[in-house]
């Protein structure tokens, strides 16, 4: 791409990539518009496929749209441009998430591009067992930077806290399973046959922890025939915690660049990783997961580290219905 044209061959590779992102029960609540008198690429939520009783204020849907913003930044660099990203660029139009300008072409490629793009087609959420090895701290370094860089602060409780933070989501997974709202939500994303690319496929649904020490969300939300059989989990699990220092619209979609880009990084070198968001779904649960020894601070995400397979991929919708291109 000599001359960096936004032509139909660079669109469906930006947002290919960015539909690659993670999203919440893989709702994939994004849709793009070219803006080309002004080479923006706009980033939009869509509210029909909003999670509402598990995000009622609508904080995971910012964290889905900003992992895919990250994505979208990630592939225009890897395509040889400079992207500049404003978050919630007009107060007039609230669905507006995002813009990525793309006008200018990038004098330098930044270290690390070409590893952090490949790896947006090899980052799988993982719902089976690791086994336990531990994350090297150089490796755990390099993921804390990540978040840095996008604005969050990535931190790693010892075994005394990842044990109450594991107490707390197993509490926030019964009620959940139990919620008659949350339990009917879940089990709609779950997806079989010719159903619509979004949502959890069956064949996608991991097994529950014998010794019950990590819970693991259950999407058919103690439905006995679509459980897997139990397995057996590492026995020291490694969780980080994302946080950010405010609690605002503009404060999650930061969350979400920094989630994909510690998730990347994690990919690059091989580290696998599951989203313990449960706790985040109950207000009281979310602010007891607070390290109450830490600066003030508001908790976005757990994240399960470790290895094992890669897993496999859940379905995207295809760019091109995901893209309107104005003229």
């Amino acid at each position: 791409m000599s001359t960096l044209a936004l032509d139909a061959t660079a669109l469906e590779k930006l947002v290919s990539a960015a539909v690659a992102a993670p999203s919440i029960h893989n709702s994939q609540p994004w849709h793009f518009r070219l803006q080309p008198e002004t080479s923006i690429l706009e980033v939009r939520a869509v509210r029909e496929r909003a999670v509402p009783a598990a995000d009622p204020q609508g904080r995971a849907m910012h964290i889905s749209v900003g992992a895919a913003v990250l994505n979208l930044r990630v592939a225009a660099r890897h395509l040889g441009w400079a992207p500049v990203v404003r978050l919630l660029p007009d107060p007039a139009e609230p669905d507006l998430f995002a813009g990525v300008r793309l006008d200018e072409a990038s004098p330098v490629r930044l270290p690390g591009t070409e590893e952090l793009y490949d790896a947006i087609w090899h980052r799988h959420s993982i719902r089976t067992p690791f086994t336990g090895r531990p994350v090297p701290a150089d490796v755990l370094d390099q993921l804390v930077a990540a978040a840095r860089v996008e604005g969050a602060t990535l931190q790693l409780p010892d075994r005394q806290e990842t044990a109450r933070l594991l107490e707390i989501t197993t509490e926030a997974e019964r009620r959940s399973t139990t919620d008659p709202a949350q339990r009917a939500e879940s089990r709609s994303w779950i997806r079989s046959g010719d159903q619509p690319p979004y949502g959890i496929p069956v064949r996608a649904l991991g097994p529950q922890d014998r010794a019950g020490r990590l819970p693991m969300r259950d999407f058919s939300a103690i439905r006995p025939t679509e459980h897997q059989p139990f397995a057996s989990f590492e026995r020291e699990p490694r969780i980080a915690v994302l946080t950010t220092e405010h609690d605002r619209p503009e404060d999650w979609l930061r969350t979400g660049l920094a989630l994909e880009h510690v998730l990347l990084t994690a990919t690059v070198h091989g580290v696998r990783a599951s989203l313990l968001h449960q706790a985040m779904e109950w207000p009281h649960l979310r602010w007891t997961t607070r390290e109450p020894h830490q600066r003030p601070g508001h908790v976005q995400m757990l994240v399960r580290l470790g290895y094992g397979p890669e897993g496999a991929p859940t379905p995207r919708l295809a760019a091109a219905d995901v893209l309107d291109r104005e003229t």
